[in-house]
């Protein structure tokens, strides 16, 4: 999804595969939020084993393991049509509220996939975060109605639960690596072969990169527009 200004949005980009080589293709992903959260929270843990040696006093916490980190994090979905709509094509105000809203979202993160056998995996990519997990819980607190009990706006607690594969760590060292995905705002003068140069050190990719970002016509890029660059091998010499 594209959207006008300069203001970023978190998007959650749904994927297939554990390597976060096969991205859901729109429209059903990229999610892209309408109202950012005003807040998350990063979770590190080491867990340690208590040792205490015969006679001594005190424990001696010895390192165990490195569970997963977690994110946790707020959104709110409304359908009043009070929030304006930055985002072409999203309704703001529709007959359901903001039911099917919620049940999108849910079958892009949190639901069973038959075709995998498990949820997808999900990417979040919001100013400086680039986090890659599952989702643990969804916590839908509905707060406003119609009369007839329609819901008019929700606010959704979220836990996704990291997933990195044993190159992740490697990978990660080099920001610019071909092997990591990559969420990119097109500026003036950007076109889609140079956008693709700086990412994977060659502009040949450009028609796959439009492919998965349902590009019709790769030569008409909107400023402020937001686009997938998919890990893939290196094509540079």
């Amino acid at each position: 999804m594209a959207f006008s200004g300069s203001l970023e949005h978190m998007m959650v980009i749904a994927y297939t595969d554990p390597k976060f080589l096969d991205p859901v293709k729109p429209p059903n992903s990229p999610f892209q939020v309408t109202i950012n959260p005003a807040s998350y929270t990063h979770v590190y843990e080491i867990c340690y084993n208590d040792v205490q040696g015969a006679g001594s006093p005190d424990a001696k916490p010895v390192y165990n393991r490195t569970p997963s980190e977690t994110v946790t994090f707020q959104l709110v979905f409304d359908g009043t049509g009070v929030v304006p709509s930055i985002l072409p094509g999203v309704i703001p105000f529709t007959a359901d509220g903001i039911a099917k809203q919620i049940e999108d979202f849910k079958a892009l993160c949190f639901s069973y996939v038959g075709k995998i056998h498990s949820p997808n995996y999900l990417k979040l990519s919001w100013g400086t975060m680039l986090f890659r997990g599952r989702m643990q819980t969804m916590k839908v607190n509905y707060t406003l109605f119609k009369p007839d009990g329609t819901p008019l706006r929700a606010r959704v607690d979220i836990t996704v639960k990291g997933y990195n594969e044993e190159t992740s760590s490697a990978l990660g060292a080099n920001k610019s690596s071909p092997d990591l995905s990559h969420v990119l705002t097109v500026k003036a003068g950007d076109t889609l072969p140079l956008m693709c140069y700086g990412v994977y050190g060659s502009s040949m990719p450009y028609l796959q990169v439009a492919e998965v970002n349902g590009l019709t016509d790769f030569r008409e890029l909107r400023l402020g527009q937001q686009l997938l660059f998919p890990m893939m091998q290196s094509t540079a010499p």
